[in-house]
C-alpha cells in the first residue's frame, strides 16, 4: 500500500519520517516540500493533494499548520490515503491533546509507536483510538495549553450561559489529570462548511451546506449517550421548497438535509421516531453524524462589487460586504481575496474612516487584491475602495478580466441549516454523576464566491 509516511512543518523540517517499504529513493521529503513551495510561487494556487513526481505518488493533508505526507509507487485510491492521513493525525491528537510541531516533538517515541501500530509493512492495521489503547505503553508529555496562540470566540464552548474556552479540549484522552483524577466531560463540535456562488447581479446560483457533529469524550466506563436534535428534522427533499418556505428565525423551522450518515457506534433504533441518536461513545475524537443541505439557506455575507474606469489607465474598485446574522454574533478572521488584471502594476487601497482591525495588501506576483478584516460584527456594513493603476491600456472589459471575488471567515455560535442539538443525555451511574456538557457551533467557509 503505502511506502513512506512523513510530518513537515511550513518551513519543510522532517518531523517525524516513516519508511514502510523502502522502494521509494531518499529524498523524497524534500523533493514533496520543494514541489509544494514552487507549485504555490509560480502559479499562486495551493498544491493539489496528490501529484505524481518522477513515478512516485504523493499524497497530503494540512493539518493546523503540518503537513501529513504518505508516498506509494502503486496506483492506489487517493480519497483512501487522504481519509488515511485525516484519521492518523485525528489518533496523534487524540494521544497527545495538541497537535503541533512542539507537540510532536516532545512525543516523537509516542508517535512512532502509534505509527508502528497502525501501519505495518505500509498496510492499515487500526486507527482506532480505542483499540491501540491496548498496544500503546508510552505516556504523553502534555504541552502546556497556556502556551498555546491564543484561542478567538470561535474556541467558545456553551453550556447554558456558561461558557469554556476552546483550550479545555486540547487533553490527551488516554492522561488523566493531575493526581489521577478523570475528567468528566463531553464536547461536542456542529461544524458547517458552507458553498456559495453569488451572480453579478448578487442572486444566489448555487448554495451548499457539509456539515459535521464531532464529538470528543473524556467520560470514565464508556456510558451511553442520547444526543437529540431537531424533532421536525427531515431527510430528502421536500418537494423542492426552500428553508424560507417554513418561516422561523435562526433555531427554529424544518431543517432539511438532502442526505446523512453515521459513525458505526451511532444506533438509530429511535431515530425514525423523535430524532434521537443513541451511542456509546468510543475514545478519542470522532464524527457523529455526517450530512449535506443544498436547499437554499440565508447567507451570512453579502458581497457587492462595482469597478468603474477612471481613463484609459486608471480603474476604481469598490468592494461593499455586510453581515447578514444577528447582531450579538461576530464573525472573525475574514479574508477577501479579488484577482485583479494581470497589467496591474499598482494599488492604491482607502478604508472606511475609524477602521480597525482590517489590513489590505496588493500581490503583484498573482495580481491578486486582499483585504483582511479582524472581527465583522452582525448586521454591520464594510466598504474598501481600490484604486488601481494599469501598466498598458485595457483594450476590453476591465470586468471580465478581473474577479470573482471570494471569501474565507469562521462565525462560531451560527450555523445557518439551524441543525441544534436539542439535548445530550448521559446514562447516569449514580445520582451524584454529573458530567459537563459542551456544545459549540461553528460556521465556515469553504466556497463563497461572488461573480463580478
Amino acid at each position: 500500500m503505502i511506502s513512506q509516511f512523513f510530518v513537515l512543518s511550513q518551513r519543510g523540517d522532517s518531523i517525524v519520517f516513516r519508511d514502510y517499504r523502502g522502494d521509494v529513493p531518499k529524498g523524497s521529503a524534500e523533493i514533496f516540500f520543494r514541489k509544494v513551495k514552487f507549485w504555490k510561487e509560480d502559479g499562486g494556487e495551493e498544491a493539489p493533494p496528490v501529484f505524481n513526481v518522477d513515478c512516485v505518488n504523493y499524497f497530503h493533508v494540512k493539518v493546523v499548520s503540518l503537513l501529513f505526507v504518505a508516498t506509494s509507487r502503486t496506483n492506489l485510491s487517493p480519497s483512501l490515503v487522504l481519509e488515511l492521513l485525516q484519521r492518523i493525525a485525528r489518533v496523534i491528537k487524540d494521544y497527545l491533546g495538541v497537535l503541533n510541531e512542539d507537540s510532536l516533538r516532545k512525543n516523537f517515541v509516542l508517535v512512532y509507536e502509534l505509527l508502528d501500530e497502525v501501519i505495518d509493512f505500509g498496510y492499515v492495521q487500526t486507527t482506532s483510538t480505542e483499540i491501540l489503547k491496548s498496544y500503546i505503553f508510552n505516556e504523553p508529555i502534555m504541552v502546556d495549553a497556556g502556551r498555546l496562540p491564543p484561542l478567538g470566540p470561535a474556541a467558545m464552548f456553551m453550556q447554558g450561559t456558561k461558557r469554556m474556552p476552546g483550550t479545555a479540549i486540547t487533553k490527551s484522552v488516554v492522561a488523566n489529570e493531575p493526581g489521577g483524577r478523570k475528567r468528566e466531560e463531553i464536547f461536542v463540535d456542529i461544524i458547517e462548511k458552507i458553498s456559495i456562488t453569488f451572480s453579478s447581479s448578487g442572486y444566489i446560483l448555487t448554495s451548499e451546506i457539509d456539515g459535521t457533529i464531532q464529538m470528543k469524550s473524556y467520560l470514565t466506563g464508556n456510558p451511553e449517550i442520547r444526543l437529540a436534535l431537531n424533532e421536525d428534522l427531515s431527510i430528502g427533499r421536500a418537494g423542492g421548497r426552500s428553508v424560507y418556505d417554513y418561516g422561523g428565525s435562526a433555531g427554529s423551522g424544518a431543517v432539511i438535509l438532502d442526505d446523512c450518515n453515521f459513525h458505526e457506534s451511532v444506533h438509530l433504533d429511535s431515530f425514525d421516531v423523535d430524532r434521537t441518536l443513541t451511542l456509546v461513545p468510543p475514545d478519542g475524537e470522532f464524527p457523529v453524524m455526517n450530512y449535506r443541505i443544498t436547499q437554499e439557506f440565508k447567507p451570512p455575507f453579502r458581497i457587492n462589487t462595482l469597478i468603474e474606469e477612471a481613463g484609459s489607465l486608471k480603474a476604481e474598485v469598490i468592494l461593499k460586504i455586510r453581515a447578514e446574522f444577528p447582531s450579538d454574533i461576530t464573525a472573525n478572521t475574514i479574508l477577501v481575496q479579488m484577482p485583479l488584471p494581470t497589467y496591474t502594476s499598482r494599488v492604491s487601497f482607502e478604508l472606511e474612516p475609524g477602521a480597525v482591525g482590517q489590513t489590505t495588501d496588493f500581490k503583484e506576483s498573482s495580481k491578486r487584491l486582499e483585504w483582511s478584516l479582524k472581527k465583522v460584527l452582525g448586521g454591520s456594513d464594510h466598504t474598501l475602495r481600490a484604486k488601481l493603476t494599469f501598466s498598458q491600456e485595457s483594450h476590453g472589459n476591465i470586468t471580465k478580466e478581473a474577479g470573482p471575488v471570494s471569501m474565507t471567515f469562521t462565525i462560531p455560535m451560527y450555523n445557518p441549516s439551524r441543525l441544534q442539538v436539542k439535548y445530550l443525555q448521559i446514562a447516569k451511574k449514580s445520582k451524584t454523576y454529573n458530567p459537563y456538557r459542551w456544545v459549540r457551533y461553528v460556521t465556515q467557509a469553504n466556497s463563497y464566491v461572488a461573480r463580478i
